[in-house]
C-alpha cells in the first residue's frame, strides 16, 4: 500500500478552502483542538487571523491550516500556526512522518524527541528570519497587521496521533527576537552556532524554556 507523504504541507500553506475554526480554537492562553482532541499551553494570548484547508490527493490526506497571532501595535510578536493533516483513504498506509530539519544548519538550533502518553513528538527549535512575503503569512497583511523583517526565534513539533497515524499534528511558533527587551544584534553571523554569544544566546535560551514548557503542556485524549 502507499504511503502517505503527509509534509509537503510542511512549508506550504495552501489556501484552497476554509477550514471549520471551530475545531482549533485559542481560549485565554490554551489551544483547544476537537479533531483529534488535544491541548496546548500557550506563553501568550493569541488572536485568530485565518484557517484554510488544502486536499492532497497523490498523498491520501487533508491538511487543515490555522493561524493566530500575538501583536502589539498592529506589528506581529509572536506567530503561531498550528496544520492537521487527516488520512482520506482507510486503504492507504501509514502517513509518512517526516524529520524535521533546521532552516539553516549553520544558524544555532536545538532538536529532539520527548514521549508522552502513547505519543512521540518530535521538537526542532531554531534562529530563522522572519518573511513578511511568506505566503503563510499574508492573512496577517489583509488584517492590517505587519510582519517586521526581523531575526527570530522559532520552535517546531511534529507528531503522528498514536500509532494508528490516521492523522498528524505540526505546530510552528515564532517570536520576535527583538520582544525580548534585550538588544541583539541583526547581523547573520552573530546568531551562528559557532559564534552566538551575549544577549543573542541569551534569548534562545529564553526562548528554548517557554517553547519545551510549551510540549510538556501537550495533553492528548
Amino acid at each position: 500500500m502507499k504511503k502517505i507523504g503527509i509534509f509537503s504541507i510542511l512549508l506550504s500553506f495552501c489556501l484552497l478552502s476554509l477550514a471549520s475554526a471551530m475545531d482549533l480554537k485559542v481560549e485565554g492562553r490554551k489551544l483547544l483542538s476537537q479533531k483529534p482532541p488535544f491541548t496546548v499551553g500557550l506563553p501568550e494570548e493569541f488572536q485568530f487571523i485565518h484557517s484554510s484547508s488544502a486536499e492532497n490527493k497523490d498523498e491520501n490526506s487533508l491538511t487543515r491550516s490555522f493561524l493566530f497571532v500575538k501583536a502589539k501595535n498592529k506589528q506581529a510578536e509572536d506567530i503561531l500556526i498550528v496544520q492537521i493533516a487527516d488520512k482520506t483513504n482507510p486503504q492507504a498506509g501509514p502517513m509518512a512522518i517526516p524529520t524535521l530539519k533546521p532552516l539553516a544548519e549553520k544558524r544555532f538550533f536545538s532538536k529532539g524527541k520527548i514521549k508522552k502518553k502513547g505519543l512521540e513528538i518530535n521538537y526542532l527549535t531554531q534562529v530563522m528570519a522572519w518573511n513578511p512575503d511568506a505566503p503563510s503569512l499574508r492573512p496577517l497583511g489583509v488584517k492590517g497587521i505587519t510582519v517586521p523583517s526581523h531575526w527570530a526565534l522559532q520552535g517546531q513539533c511534529l507528531f503522528p496521533y498514536y500509532d494508528e497515524q490516521e492523522q498528524a499534528v505540526f505546530i510552528r511558533y515564532s517570536k520576535d527576537a527583538n520582544s525580548f527587551g534585550f538588544g541583539v544584534s541583526q547581523e547573520g553571523k552573530n546568531w551562528e552556532k559557532d559564534s552566538i554569544l551575549g544577549n543573542e544566546k541569551k534569548v534562545f535560551e529564553i526562548f528554548q524554556k517557554t517553547f519545551m514548557e510549551m510540549m510538556d503542556s501537550i495533553r492528548v485524549q
